[in-house]
């Protein structure tokens, strides 16, 4: 039974992993037995990994079907960014109050090196780059909330929204305004300006939903 759990926790690694670099991507509908010659894992340990998967919101089971990974929908996109923002928020106010730390002026150096590199021209490199300068800050809002159960949420999350990514990887012409969205947090954080912090991650949530071109409020 323990190696059976063993195997079905690999399993799961690897079809995230699948999902993570986009080989089985957002959207698309697979069968066990894809997933089977995909991971390289047995079947049981591979049906084990996909209702983790499915608990996780990264996937739904079609009975008689197959598995159908996350849909790319507005409704989706906004529910996953928003849930992002909201303890974002939290987080940059909690920073603020602190007067910033040592990561965060870090962090500023890397942005500004990422933007200023991106004026000359962008390469896969630099887009590869931008993702991860990207997420390190979103993790450093995060963390700033010292609570496990918000962290539990928020990885959840984060394993949503880099499946939904891959459907649209960052385009060029989004690094350059990401970049200047997050410096704005940056520096409201380390000036200890908390309301500003706040309405500098919201104002980043409004800019991401533009690039996916869904409003921030569902229409109707």
């Amino acid at each position: 039974m323990a190696q059976d759990m063993l195997l079905a926790d690999q399993s799961f690694l690897a079809f995230r992993d699948l999902l993570f670099r986009g080989e089985v991507r957002a959207g698309q509908l697979v069968s066990i037995a894809e997933l089977v010659e995909k991971t390289g894992f047995p079947l049981a340990p591979v049906r084990e990994a996909v209702k983790h998967a499915e608990s996780a919101g990264l996937v739904r089971i079609l009975p008689k079907r197959g598995v159908l990974v996350i849909e790319p929908t507005p409704d989706t996109i906004r529910s996953c960014f928003h849930l992002r923002c909201m303890l974002d928020q939290e987080g940059a106010r909690v920073l603020a109050a602190r007067l910033g730390e040592a990561p965060m002026q870090a962090l500023r150096e890397e942005h500004a090196a990422v933007r200023d590199q991106a004026f000359g021209g962008i390469t896969p490199e630099l887009q590869q780059w931008a993702m991860a300068v990207d997420w390190k800050l979103h993790l450093a809002l995060a963390g700033a909330l010292g609570n496990p159960l918000a962290a539990g949420v928020y990885a959840s999350n984060h394993d949503r929204i880099t499946v939904l990514q891959q459907s649209r990887r960052l385009l060029p012409e989004r690094i350059i305004p990401a970049m200047d969205e997050h410096l704005r947090i940056i520096d409201a954080v380390l000036a200890g300006r908390e309301e500003d912090a706040m309405r500098a991650v919201r104002a980043h949530l409004s800019g991401t939903l533009r690039w996916w071109g869904i409003g921030l409020y569902e229409e109707g």
